[in-house]
C-alpha cells in the first residue's frame, strides 16, 4: 500500500472560508477594539471608569472569540473497478480500520461487479459478495449499512457509525444508464443522497465511456447524468442542488500524447507532476466551467490502471484483435478518481490547478457552515484481484449540526427476557411525517443493516401521538430472543426511508427455559448468533 504523502491538505468551505475570511474579520474587529481601549485610557483619568470600560471591552473580546461549536466528522471514500472479480480475503487495508481519528462514514463505490444475468438476479435476492464482506467487516466495529444502490455492475454503499444513524434522514437513491445510447447500465451513474445532521449531501458513483479518444464523450455523459438525475426532495431535486457533492468512480480519463516509455519512466521515478498537464480530466476542467466547480487533491500516487492481475506490473498483455493482429498494451492512467464540490462555488484561479488550500463560496453569513478538508488521497497497491487498484480519499467535515436531537426517543421498560411480555416506550420529540407503516425493531448490538432486526412491532395504529407524548407498546415474550444479550431499539420512518431513533444499549436476560434446556446458539435458528 502506498504511504500517505505529506503536504498541504486540499480544503473548501461553504462559507467565505471560515478559517480565513471569518478569522481575519474577527482579528480586525479585535484590533479596532484595542485601539478604542487605548483611546479611552488616554482620555480618562478616572480609574473606576477606565476599569469599567476595560471590563466591558474584555467581554466584547470574549464575544468576538466565541464561535458556535463545530463538530468534525471523518469520511472515508473508496472507488474501485473490481473487473468482475470476487472480493479479496479481507478489506482491512482498504478501509483503514484502525486510523485515528476514527472514521464516521464509509462510502464505497464499485464498478464492474459481476453482473451476469444469473448472478445479478441472485444478488437481488441475497446481497452480493462484496456487500456481505463489507458488512461482515464493519458491523463488529459498530457500523450500520445505511443504504445501497446498484445498476448492473455499478454498486454504491453507505455505512455510518451507529450513533450517527438517527441523524441521517431523507435517504434517496437513483441511477442513470449511459451505455448503448442510454439504454444499458454497464456505464452510467448511481447516486445516494441524504441529510447528515441537516446538511444535504450527495454521493455519485460513475463508470464513464472507455478508451483514449472519448474524453469529450465522458464529459457529455457526466453532464447528462447531472441533468437527468432527480430526487423527490423539494429543496434538493438535483445532484448539484446539494450543499456537498462527492463525484467518484472509474471516470476513464486517460493520459494523452505521452508515449509508453515516458509514462513508465515518470511513474517509476515518482515524477507524477510531469503527467498532470496531459491528464484528460485536468485538461477538460480548463475548458468546462461546470467541471471547475469540482475539487480534487493532487495526484501523488501511481496511475491505477491497467495492471496485470495479482501483481504491481502494468499491462504486459498483447490481446488479439478481431482481425488476428496483436493489440496495444494499455497505457497507465488515473482512470479512478474522487472529486468533491461545495455549493455555492467560485471557479478556481488558473494558477491553482495542482494544490488548492481553500476556496471562497459565499459571504460567510450562513448559519450552518460546512468546511471540507481532504486529509489523504492515495491508492492501495496491495490488492491485485482486479486490473485496477482501489483509490481512497479521506475527508474531515467540519460542520455545525442543524439539530442534535433524534426525532424519536426510545426506551425499554423494566427487565427484558423471554420469560414474560415486555414493554417499550417511544416519544415523538419533533413533529415529522410519521406513518402507520412505521415500525420499531429490536436489534442485537453489531447488526449490519436496518432489516437485521430480531423482531419488530408496528407503531400506534390509531391516532398519531402528539409531540412529547409517551407511547407504550407491548412486546410478546415469544418474540424475545431466548439467549438474551446486548440489544438496541430502532424506530424506522417509512416516509423518511431512515431510522430516526435509537435507544441506548440494554441487556436482555437469558430466559429460564434456555438455562433449563441447555440451549446453545446453533439450536435457535440464528436468534442467538
Amino acid at each position: 500500500m502506498d504511504v500517505f504523502l505529506g503536504g498541504p491538505r486540499a480544503r473548501s468551505d461553504s462559507t467565505s472560508s471560515t478559517a480565513s475570511q471569518g478569522s481575519r474579520g474577527k482579528m480586525l474587529l479585535r484590533q479596532r477594539l484595542s485601539q478604542l481601549l487605548t483611546c479611552v485610557e488616554d482620555l480618562s483619568s478616572d480609574d473606576e471608569a477606565s476599569e469599567e470600560v476595560s471590563r466591558t471591552l474584555d467581554e466584547a473580546f470574549q464575544l468576538c472569540g466565541g464561535v458556535a461549536p463545530e463538530d468534525t466528522f471523518r469520511l472515508h471514500v473508496v472507488t474501485w473497478n473490481v473487473a468482475t472479480a470476487e472480493p479479496p480475503a479481507d478489506v482491512n487495508s482498504l478501509l483503514q480500520l484502525d486510523v485515528q481519528p476514527p472514521t464516521d462514514l464509509y462510502v464505497i463505490g464499485l464498478q464492474e461487479v459481476n453482473a451476469t444475468p444469473l448472478r445479478y438476479i441472485s444478488d437481488l435476492i441475497v446481497e452480493d459478495s462484496w456487500s456481505h464482506l463489507l458488512m461482515d467487516t464493519l458491523a463488529p466495529r459498530d457500523f450500520v449499512k445505511v443504504t445501497s444502490v446498484r445498476m448492473q455492475g455499478l454498486l454504491l454503499l453507505v455505512f455510518a457509525k451507529r450513533m450517527h444513524v438517527p441523524f441521517i434522514r431523507d435517504i434517496q437513491t437513483t441511477y442513470t444508464p449511459t451505455g448503448i445510447f442510454g439504454y444499458w447500465g454497464n456505464k452510467g451513474g448511481v447516486s445516494v443522497r441524504f441529510s447528515f445532521y441537516g446538511h444535504m449531501v450527495c454521493f455519485l458513483n460513475c463508470h464513464l465511456a472507455a478508451h483514449m479518444n472519448y474524453a469529450l464523450q465522458r464529459v457529455d455523459e457526466f453532464e447528462y447524468i447531472l441533468d437527468v438525475q432527480d430526487f423527490d426532495i423539494s429543496n434538493t431535486p438535483h445532484v448539484l442542488d446539494h450543499k456537498l457533492v462527492f463525484w467518484f468512480g472509474d471516470l476513464n480519463f486517460r493520459i494523452a500524447d505521452h508515449g509508453m516509455h515516458f509514462l513508465r519512466s515518470s511513474i517509476e521515478n515518482e515524477r507524477f507532476n510531469l503527467l498532470w498537464q496531459k491528464d484528460q480530466l485536468m485538461m477538460m476542467k480548463k475548458k468546462e466551467p461546470f467541471l471547475q466547480e469540482f475539487e480534487e487533491g493532487p495526484l501523488r500516487f501511481k496511475p491505477t490502471y491497467k495492471f496485470d492481475r495479482n501483481s504491481d506490473t502494468y499491462d504486459t498483455s498483447a490481446p488479439r484483435t478481431w482481425f488476428g493482429f496483436n493489440g496495444k498494451k494499455r497505457k497507465p492512467a488515473w482512470t479512478d478518481r474522487i472529486l468533491w464540490r461545495v455549493k455555492p462555488k467560485s471557479p478556481p484561479s488558473s494558477d491553482d490547478d495542482d494544490e488548492r488550500a481553500s476556496t471562497s463560496t459565499n459571504d460567510g453569513q450562513e448559519e450552518y457552515p460546512i468546511t471540507v478538508t481532504q486529509d489523504n488521497y492515495t491508492s492501495d497497491m496491495s490488492y491485485g484481484v482486479s486490473d485496477h487498484k482501489p483509490v481512497i480519499a479521506t475527508f474531515s467535515l467540519e460542520l455545525r449540526r442543524c439539530f442534535d436531537t433524534p426525532l424519536v426517543r426510545l426506551s425499554p421498560e423494566g427487565v427484558w427476557s423471554a420469560d414474560h411480555d415486555t414493554v417499550l416506550t417511544y416519544t415523538i420529540q419533533e413533529d415529522f411525517m410519521s406513518s402507520t407503516w412505521d415500525w420499531i425493531g429490536l436489534y442485537k448490538v453489531g447488526f449490519k443493516r436496518v432489516l437485521d432486526y430480531e423482531t419488530f412491532v408496528w407503531v400506534k395504529e390509531d391516532d398519531f401521538p402528539e409531540v412529547n407524548e409517551v407511547v407504550k407498546i407491548s412486546v410478546n415474550k415469544d418474540e424475545i430472543p431466548i439467549l438474551g444479550g446486548q440489544y438496541v431499539l430502532g424506530y424506522y420512518s417509512t416516509n423518511l426511508q431512515s431510522m430516526v431513533g435509537l435507544s441506548s444499549e440494554f441487556k436482555i436476560l437469558e430466559s429460564k427455559r434456555a438455562v433449563k434446556e441447555g440451549l446453545v446458539p446453533g439450536k435457535l435458528n440464528g436468534l442467538g448468533k
